[in-house]
């Protein structure tokens, strides 16, 4: 078992790349589109090389993403077909069982569907392309570009604001308004309730 941090210059198949989480906001995957088309195709390149997707290996040499599955997909619908990756640690040794268990150890794995509720390690899609949308991902998203929280290093952080989010505000709501559930998750992510979650930055009340 060996824990590297290996840039692959060696452009790697998108549809190669294997999941370690069920969901993911389908609203923030069209926002990444977006950008993608907005860059100049002679800066493509450049912009790849600064976003390399982490991975581990797996058993049988397969490679895992373990954070950017929103940019892997994003780049798939824009047809590109490869990526540059980062190999974070060789678990190629380890039978599948213990691969799992490993990953679930350093929160490398979410395996929640988009009701927020955990599942085997086999759910867990085989490629990116079958990835479910879980619109609180999205919100939880959007709520952190809006200065709801802020960025940090906690393991998928922002789908634990998601299913913060999730038992407070109704999906069909949001589904029917997203700017408006933004503004109630502003509201909610300042509250005392959300001062467990990862880069939570709103005011205690004053005494």
């Amino acid at each position: 078992m060996t824990y590297i941090r290996e840039p692959t210059l060696k452009p790697v198949s998108i549809d190669q790349l294997h999941p370690t989480q069920i969901t993911v906001g389908m609203r923030e995957v069209e926002d990444k589109r977006k950008r993608l088309q907005a860059r100049p195709p002679e800066k493509i390149g450049k912009f790849l090389g600064h976003h390399m997707i982490p991975v581990v290996k797996g058993p049988k040499k397969r490679q895992y993403i373990i954070d950017h599955h929103h940019l892997a997909l994003a780049l798939h619908y824009e047809r590109f077909e490869h990526v540059l990756v980062s190999v974070m640690a060789d678990l190629s040794a380890l039978e599948l069982n213990s691969f799992w268990v490993v990953l679930d150890h350093h929160g490398w794995v979410h395996p929640y569907d988009p009701s927020g509720q955990r599942q085997n390690f086999g759910d867990i899609p085989e490629s990116v392309t079958s990835l479910q949308d879980d619109p609180f991902r999205s919100l939880a998203g959007e709520l952190r570009r809006v200065g709801g929280f802020a960025k940090e290093s906690t393991p998928f952080g922002e789908f634990l604001w998601a299913d913060f989010l999730r038992q407070r505000l109704q999906r069909q709501s949001l589904e029917a308004d997203f700017d408006s559930a933004v503004t109630q998750a502003l509201q909610l992510a300042k509250s005392d309730e959300a001062e467990y979650l990862p880069g939570w930055s709103g005011p205690h009340a004053e005494t």
